[in-house]
């Protein structure tokens, strides 16, 4: 009854204070920073697990498939460092995040770089890296201080922004006005039955703006070949997506999860290896292994004869995945350097 009440009193709370900032952003009390290159957001207005990684790698490979040299930003959330770090060689989650470290390992040769203050970030990049074409920045939406060419805002099918509220009574961390700003909305997580007939309802929710156009995507899971029972093992923010999927081929599968960006101790290992010890394989994501890798869990495994494997995933497109790339091109095409 408590959190019933006490929680929409603090969501109104937060959600004015969120609101008063943009106030100072949208009336110039606080300066938002233009930049002299095509840059590309991807947001949302919730906290986590609305497919931000794989939206972002897949402009990425749309932007090179096109000829284009683009470089990914991001905050490098959970890091140890500090300013703007780019990805090398030595790079490790501590230096540069879990997230950053997921992309480094899928693009080895682009420039990907971490900086909490975004304007920074830019033009870090810009001055260091000598063929440059366009910036994708990953999780920007509430960096005010950058003005972003082109917003992609995420949101998830069965949570859509409009349905939610406020921290802490729901997952907004922004004000849903907010979607106003973004050029393109995208519906991730979309089951595979989706109708159309489920889209136009949604399309009909949202009652978007004639400037904004509106997209649909689900998860696309690499095949998993390896025989046995699987122990899934997630530190995710929504990991029954993972599970729901692994057992359809494997329905005796079973979860451990951590929080998202959980930092691997000891103890989690062991924890880890209890339980894996009834299971033919430990299946990850591609994020949670940038962190396992900086613990003994895979020795430990290979002692046993277990194998530790991933998931890798990508966006698969509901609906017509050319409007989504055309209006992303001709947008980095017209605002090209001259």
């Amino acid at each position: 009854m408590l959190r019933t009440l006490f929680y929409p009193f603090i969501s109104r709370l937060f959600q004015f204070g969120v609101w008063f900032r943009h106030q100072l952003f949208d009336h110039h009390l606080l300066r938002s920073h233009a930049v002299d290159i095509p840059t590309i957001c991807v947001g949302n207005l919730a906290v986590g697990g609305t497919g931000k990684t794989p939206m972002t790698a897949y402009l990425v490979r749309l932007l090179i498939a096109n000829g284009y040299h683009p470089a990914i930003l991001s905050r490098g959330y959970k890091r140890k460092t500090k300013g703007f770090v780019m990805a090398d060689a030595t790079s490790t989650v501590d230096t540069i995040g879990d997230e950053a470290m997921q992309m480094h390992a899928t693009f080895p040769d682009l420039p990907i770089a971490v900086c909490e203050n975004r304007v920074k970030g830019v033009k870090q990049l810009m001055r260091q890296v000598e063929q440059l074409d366009v910036i994708v920045l990953d999780d920007a939406m509430q960096h005010r201080a950058i003005r972003c060419g082109f917003t992609v805002l995420l949101t998830a099918y069965d949570n859509i922004y409009i349905s939610d509220h406020m921290l802490p009574w729901g997952r907004l961390r922004d004000i849903p006005s907010r979607a106003l700003k973004a050029d393109t909305i995208v519906v991730t997580k979309c089951p595979d039955t989706i109708r159309p007939i489920d889209m136009r309802v949604i399309d009909n929710r949202l009652h978007l703006p004639t400037f904004q156009s509106l997209h649909f995507t689900g998860i696309e899971y690499a095949p998993v070949t390896q025989a046995g029972v699987p122990l899934v093992l997630c530190g995710i923010a929504h990991p029954e997506y993972m599970l729901a999927h692994v057992q359809q081929q494997y329905p005796q599968a079973e979860l451990i999860a951590f929080p998202d960006h959980h930092p691997f101790a000891p103890k989690d290992i062991d924890a880890i290896m209890d339980k894996a010890r009834h299971f033919d394989f430990v299946l990850t994501t591609e994020k949670d292994l940038q962190r396992l890798r900086e613990t003994d869990l895979e020795a430990r495994l290979q002692a046993e004869n277990k194998p530790l494997l991933t998931l890798p995933i990508r966006v698969r497109f509901c609906s017509p995945k050319e409007n989504f790339d055309r209006i992303v091109l001709q947008y980095v095409r017209e605002n090209q350097k001259k």
